[in-house]
């Protein structure tokens, strides 16, 4: 007899159950967890998946094991160069330790791992639910949540972004003022340059707030704030990356800031369909593969708008905002995604995040809209709909040149989905900020009224006779 045949034995009914539920909840959840990725694991065995990132990354170890030149390689058959700072290299020698098949097994399970904790950290951005319930939540949405096309492509290429991710959010989930808040977000940006922009995003924070305490107090020392820390952290440790590197490497880090790291084109075809940055879209509008500064506006308005609408939203948490926290991260995570050069389905793995925020947003409101914005979102990054439209990225011209109106919404739904949160977003932060806090609200309260001033009796038409 099972645990839960047994407690329905000592309390019959629904009730028995429901209390065996809240008594162990991680238990329950754990079983469609473990059968989840281990179909997955089986699926992506029976797909022969290629994992061609991580051989690139292997390559990358070997290369610098050898002391020859990182931005010089090509590796595998297709030929793919050196994307990432030398930095990132001298992280992937340890792939260089294993054979191809240990590494591939190895890279598989350590994702599956990093997703669970994306998901943890991703509740623990949003303060939900509650911590007893938290990890069983975070397995059954990690069961559900592998099966999304950015994870799935992830897994599927051997790639580093959940792990990018969880750095951020390890930084920026936890308590205000930590001492080492920033580090992971430096880090990731030694790593890969995108995670940049959430220190450029703690810094504008920093800078408005504390004009804010400047004028308010008139001292100088006001105006430092854990915002500007944490920024300050985050540039530290890149620049401790960058200086790592240039000691270790230094042939390769010139090579790299020289001019390796303006070359766009080492990172692929800016108009094929994997492509879900701003970029891509306007490629396959204009049909051409270099879209120049018709690309350059709209990514300078997405800045100025998801920059905006994240330090809003930020800002906004002092007027009570909801979540404002992950409001802001999520914008500027989702603006650092459209104004990349490149930006590969597989990058939006912060589609898990987001999607946990409009549901968390759902619940709190009691809201069928937002229920339905949850469950649209989740659509569009589970429905692989982007790898329905023809592509073949050895032909020249690719077929996403030459696409139909349909053909182009359905290569267009990440960004589509990235501009309609940022948009979402400012109308919270905003709608937030125009309503008073706390002690603005007493004090408005408790101000007394002025008396009216009296007024001169209405002289009736007979006495005005009289």
């Amino acid at each position: 007899m099972s645990t839960l045949q047994q407690a329905a034995g000592e309390r019959k009914g629904p009730l028995a159950v429901k209390a065996y539920v809240l008594r162990r909840p991680v238990s329950l959840a754990l079983a469609p967890f473990l059968v989840s990725f281990a179909a997955f694991w089986a699926a992506q065995r029976t797909a022969d998946v290629s994992m061609i990132d991580l051989m690139v990354y292997r390559a990358e170890g070997w290369t610098v094991r050898n002391g020859s030149d990182l931005y010089a390689m090509r590796a595998t058959y297709a030929q793919l160069p050196t994307t990432y700072p030398p930095f990132a290299a001298l992280l992937f020698i340890p792939l260089t330790l294993l054979d191809v098949a240990d590494m591939r097994g190895l890279a598989t399970f350590l994702n599956l791992g990093l997703l669970v904790v994306l998901v943890h950290l991703s509740l623990r951005l949003l303060g939900r639910p509650l911590r007893a319930s938290r990890p069983a939540a975070t397995l059954l949405i990690a069961s559900v949540a592998v099966w999304c096309e950015p994870v799935w492509t992830t897994l599927r290429y051997g790639q580093i972004n959940l792990s990018l991710a969880a750095l951020v959010l390890w930084d920026l989930s936890r308590r205000t003022g930590h001492r080492w808040a920033g580090v992971g977000i430096g880090i990731a940006a030694g790593v890969k340059l995108t995670p940049a922009l959430f220190a450029v995003f703690l810094a504008l924070c920093g800078t408005v707030q504390g004009w804010r305490l400047l004028r308010r107090s008139g001292r100088a020392a006001d105006f430092w704030n854990p915002w500007l820390r944490q920024a300050a952290v985050a540039t530290a440790a890149f620049l401790g990356t960058v200086l790592l590197s240039a000691l270790v490497l230094p042939h390769d880090s010139w090579r790299f800031w020289g001019g390796a790291v303006f070359e766009s084109g080492r990172v692929g075809r800016t108009e094929i369909t994997d492509n879900q940055a701003l970029s891509g879209v306007a490629a396959r509008l204009l049909h051409t593969g270099e879209p120049g500064w018709l690309w350059a506006v709209p990514a300078l308005v997405t800045v100025v708008l998801g920059l905006g609408a994240a330090v809003a939203a930020a800002l906004a948490g002092r007027r009570g905002l909801p979540h404002a926290r992950a409001w802001s991260v999520l914008a500027c995570a989702v603006t650092a995604l459209l104004i990349s050069p490149i930006s590969w389905s597989h990058h939006w793995v912060w589609c898990v995040p987001v999607v946990l925020l409009l549901g968390a947003e759902a619940q709190r409101r009691a809201s069928w809209r937002w229920l339905a914005g949850a469950l649209a979102a989740t659509a569009v990054f589970s429905s692989y709909a982007l790898w329905l439209v023809p592509r073949d990225p050895a032909s020249d011209p690719p077929p996403e040149l030459h696409q139909s109106g349909g053909e182009m919404l359905s290569s267009a739904l990440y960004p589509l989905a990235g501009v309609g949160f940022l948009v979402l977003t400012a109308v919270v932060a905003v709608r937030a900020l125009r309503k008073p806090t706390p002690s603005e609200r007493g004090r408005y309260r408790h101000t007394p009224r002025a008396s009216p001033t009296p007024r001169a009796p209405v002289v009736g038409a007979e006495q005005a006779a009289g």
